[in-house]
C-alpha cells in the first residue's frame, strides 16, 4: 500500500529557512493583491455608477449654472464632478477678465478639464502597479526558492549512504512548492492588472468625451454672450 503524500502545510513546515522566506513572501503578496483587488472593485464601480447618474442627470436638460453652484459646495466630489467643477471655475475666473478672447477662455477651460482628468486617472490607477509588480516577478521568486530547495535536497541526498526515490521526492516536493505558489500569486494578479487597466481606460476616454461636449456647450455660449454684448 502506497504511503499518504504529504500534507501541504507539512511540506512548507519542513523546507529550508529561505524556501519557508520566499513562500511567505508570496502569500504576503497575494494577500495584499486580494486586498487591492477588492478595493480597486468596489472603487471603479462606483466610479462608473457615478459616471452614469451625473451624466444622466446632466443631459436631463438642469441648469449648468445651478448644478456648478450646488456642486460647489459639496465636500464630497465624484470623479465627473470634480472634472465638471474644474472646468466651470476656470471658465468663471478666465470670462470675468476685461475683453476675454474666446478662444483663450476655452484654450483655458480644456487645459483645467485635462488636469483634472489626468488626476482621476491616476486616483484610479493607484496599486496597479503593485499588480503589476507582483504578477511578473512572483514566478521568478518562487522559481529561485525551488532553485534553493532543489539544491538542497540534492546536498541531502550527496550525504546518504543510499539515496531512493522515496528519500529524494519530499524535498524535490517541498522545493516546487515555491513554483507553485508563486504562479498562485502572478495569474490572478495579472488578470486583475490587465481587467482594471481596461476598465480605467474606459472610464478616462469617457472622462474625456464629457469634456469634449462640455467645451462644446461653454464655447456656443461664451460666442453667443459676447455676439448679444456687442449688439447692446
Amino acid at each position: 500500500m502506497m504511503n499518504d503524500p504529504l500534507p501541504f502545510t507539512t511540506l512548507i513546515l519542513s523546507a529550508s529557512l529561505v524556501v519557508q522566506v520566499v513562500i511567505g513572501m508570496l502569500i504576503l503578496a497575494s494577500v495584499m493583491w486580494w486586498a487591492m483587488i477588492f478595493q480597486r472593485v468596489l472603487l471603479l464601480g462606483r466610479a462608473s455608477r457615478d459616471l452614469r447618474h451625473f451624466e444622466d442627470y446632466f443631459w436631463s436638460g438642469t441648469n449648468l449654472r445651478e448644478l456648478y453652484d450646488e456642486l460647489r459646495q459639496s465636500q464630497e466630489l465624484t470623479g465627473i464632478e470634480t472634472i465638471f467643477v474644474a472646468a466651470l471655475r476656470e471658465y468663471d475666473r478666465l470670462t470675468d477678465q476685461a475683453e476675454a478672447d474666446p478662444d483663450a477662455v476655452m484654450t483655458g477651460v480644456q487645459r483645467a478639464a485635462r488636469v483634472a482628468v489626468s488626476r482621476e486617472e491616476a486616483s484610479l490607477e493607484r496599486h496597479l502597479g503593485f499588480l503589476a509588480t507582483v504578477s511578473s516577478t512572483s514566478p521568478f521568486i518562487g522559481l529561485f526558492g525551488t532553485v534553493i530547495g532543489i539544491m538542497n535536497a540534492f546536498r541531502a541526498v550527496a550525504n546518504m549512504s543510499q539515496a531512493t526515490l522515496a528519500t529524494v521526492a519530499p524535498g524535490i516536493a517541498e522545493a516546487l512548492i515555491a513554483t507553485a505558489v508563486g504562479i498562485f500569486a502572478a495569474v490572478p494578479a495579472l488578470i486583475g492588472f490587465n481587467r482594471f487597466s481596461a476598465r480605467v481606460e474606459v472610464l478616462v476616454k469617457s472622462y474625456e468625451a464629457f469634456v469634449d461636449e462640455l467645451i462644446s456647450i461653454l464655447d456656443h455660449h461664451s460666442r453667443t454672450q459676447g455676439s448679444g454684448e456687442g449688439q447692446t
